[in-house]
C-alpha cells in the first residue's frame, strides 16, 4: 500500500462520483471489466466485515477515515449497495451531521431527516427515503444543525440506532472524519467497529497512526482499513487480495480498485 509518508494532503476529493446503480462505477470509463473488478472488491470486503459482525454478535457498523477527500462517503454508499444486494434489509445512515454528501451521490431528495427525527420534529417513518434500491433505505441529514455533536451524542440518537437494529439486518452509518471532527467517536457504544477508508496518494502513515491513536484513547474498535484510490495497472493484473495491513497488522484491508 503506497499511502503518502509526508509532505501535505490534498484537501479536497479531485475526483467526480458515478451512478449508485453501478456501484459508482462510471461503466463508459471502466468496461464490464472494470466493474466486475469494483463489484467483486465490494464483496470480498463485505465477507470480512460480515465475520466481524458476527464475532461481536451485532449488526451495526459506521465508516469513517481521517480527513474529508478521502472516498468515505462513495465507500459507504457501495458498501451499502453490496449489503443490499444480498437480500438483506439495509438501512443507510448519514450521520454526518456538518458536511453530508449522501444524499448528493444516491441523487436524493434532503429537506428532511436525520436532524427532524433528532430533534422531535418528525418521525423516522416520516422521513426515511424507502427502497431507494431493492432492500436498501437511506436516511439523509436533512437541515445542518448548529450542534452536531450534541445531537449526534443524545439519547435520542441512541434510542433510534436501538430501534433500527431491531427492524433491520444491516445498520451502516456514514461518519465525520476523525481528524476533522470527534463526532464519529461519540457512537462507539453503538456499533460494532469502524471501518476506517484510507486513500492511495492522499492518506499519510501519519494519520493511520494519529487514528489508531484516538481509536484506543477513546476505546473505540477499528474493524479494519478499505484502500481506495488505487492504481490497476500496479500488483497483480488488478486483482483483488485480502491481506493485513503493513505494520498494522491486527487490523484487516480490504483492498480495491476505482475506476474513475
Amino acid at each position: 500500500m503506497k499511502l503518502r509518508s509526508k509532505g501535505r494532503r490534498r484537501s479536497d476529493s479531485g475526483y467526480s462520483v458515478g451512478h449508485s446503480q453501478s456501484y459508482m462505477a462510471n461503466s463508459a470509463q471502466s468496461g464490464d471489466a472494470g466493474k466486475f473488478a469494483i463489484i467483486e472488491g465490494y464483496k470480498i470486503a463485505r465477507t470480512n466485515i460480515q465475520f466481524s459482525l458476527s464475532a461481536s454478535n451485532d449488526n451495526c457498523f459506521a465508516v469513517t477515515s481521517w480527513s474529508k477527500g478521502e472516498g468515505k462517503s462513495t465507500s459507504t454508499s457501495n458498501i451499502a449497495i453490496s449489503f443490499a444486494k444480498m437480500d438483506k434489509k439495509v438501512i443507510l445512515l448519514d450521520c454526518d451531521l456538518r458536511r453530508p454528501n449522501i444524499h448528493n451521490l444516491l441523487k436524493l431528495e434532503n429537506t428532511a431527516g436525520m436532524t427532524s427525527v433528532l430533534c422531535n420534529d418528525k418521525t423516522f417513518d416520516q422521513v426515511v427515503q424507502r427502497e431507494v434500491l431493492p432492500n436498501l433505505d437511506v436516511l439523509t441529514v436533512g437541515t445542518i444543525p448548529p450542534n452536531p455533536s450534541e445531537l449526534i451524542g443524545s439519547d435520542n440518537f441512541a434510542n433510534l440506532i436501538r430501534e433500527l437494529k431491531k427492524k433491520y439486518d444491516y445498520v451502516i452509518m456514514d461518519t465525520a472524519p476523525i481528524g476533522i471532527v470527534t463526532d464519529a467517536l461519540l457512537v462507539k457504544d453503538l456499533v460494532a467497529g469502524y471501518l476506517i477508508v484510507v486513500r492511495e496518494g492522499v492518506t499519510t502513515h501519519g494519520d493511520i497512526q494519529n487514528f489508531l491513536k484516538a481509536m484506543e484513547t477513546s476505546g473505540a474498535k477499528p474493524m479494519g482499513f478499505l484502500k481506495v484510490g488505487c492504481d490497476p495497472s500496479e500488483g497483480k493484473s488488478g486483482k483483488y487480495k485480502y491481506k493485513k495491513y503493513n505494520r498494522y497488522n491486527k487490523y484487516n484491508s480490504y483492498e480495491y480498485y476505482r475506476y474513475y
